[in-house]
């Protein structure tokens, strides 16, 4: 089963608008000689039910820019919302609940606890937040992931890709308004991450699920709807529809001191 054989009734989220919005994003971290920005002014919009990706050299502050947009940082200065709620406004208690509801998390290393077995750790936001999973919808996602014959393995008895696919099971459980990924296939190899890679555009295209994609792969991009550049934590230019060549272009270029071309 994929994603695409699900009843749209099942739809995550909604379809049209704008799901995350920056504006005067600034990261400072430490003071005088030893300051260093790593965000320097982000204006940025990104649209619900898309896939973006974000690249840059390295020290361009991609995954800076993900953990302030996703609540895993606070910034220096400027607003991030994600819907309707203003991060900014929210106290400790709050932003927890926020980014265990209705934030989807992906990371390169797979953040799977070990004592648990492979269904454990999918509704394991659920099991946090005091809630029950949906039996229909958890059945769909682990279907679709292609976990149903895994889960009560442990983490140790499953493969990196096996591992990958039950954080984006996690991920998608709760139903979110936006899952973060940070670096996901970089563990993985090229067919394990391709798997990983499918998976997130599905969720995109049947789910109208809002991803949004820090990378340095130029083959991982290219299954992005938009790329946004940075360097020295600005946005510097951005791809739509794009294909790898078209990313890795980008990127030469931007390590060449030169601008990407806009397309």
């Amino acid at each position: 089963m994929t994603l695409s054989d699900r009843s749209t009734t099942l739809s995550a989220t909604t379809t049209t608008g704008v799901a995350v919005t920056a504006r005067e994003l600034r990261r400072e971290y430490g003071a005088g000689l030893s300051r260093v920005v790593a965000l320097d002014g982000v204006d940025l919009d990104l649209a619900a039910a898309r896939f973006t990706a974000v690249m840059g050299p390295s020290g361009s502050g991609k995954s800076t820019l993900l953990h302030c947009l996703a609540g895993l940082d606070r910034p220096s200065a400027g607003t991030v919302r994600i819907g309707d709620a203003d991060l900014a406004r929210l106290d400790d208690r709050r932003l927890t609940r926020l980014r265990r509801d209705r934030i989807g998390f992906v990371f390169q290393k797979f953040n799977l606890l070990p004592t648990l077995t492979a269904e454990e750790n999918i509704v394991l936001p659920l099991a946090i937040a005091g809630r029950r999973p949906d039996p229909e919808w958890l059945r769909q996602v682990v279907a679709a992931v292609g976990l149903t014959d895994r889960l009560g393995h442990r983490p140790a008895e499953l493969s990196g890709g096996q591992q990958q696919r039950v954080a984006v099971a996690r991920a998608l459980v709760t139903r979110p308004w936006v899952i973060f990924a940070d670096e996901p296939t970089g563990n993985l190899d090229s067919r394990s991450g391709a798997e990983v890679l499918r998976l997130l555009r599905e969720a995109v295209d049947t789910l109208g699920q809002t991803v949004v994609m820090v990378t340095h792969d130029p083959k991982a991009a290219a299954h992005a709807d938009r790329v946004v550049f940075l360097a020295d934590g600005r946005l510097v230019d951005e791809l739509h529809a794009p294909t790898a060549g078209q990313v890795l272009d980008a990127l030469t270029r931007l390590e060449a001191g030169a601008s990407p071309v806009g397309r």
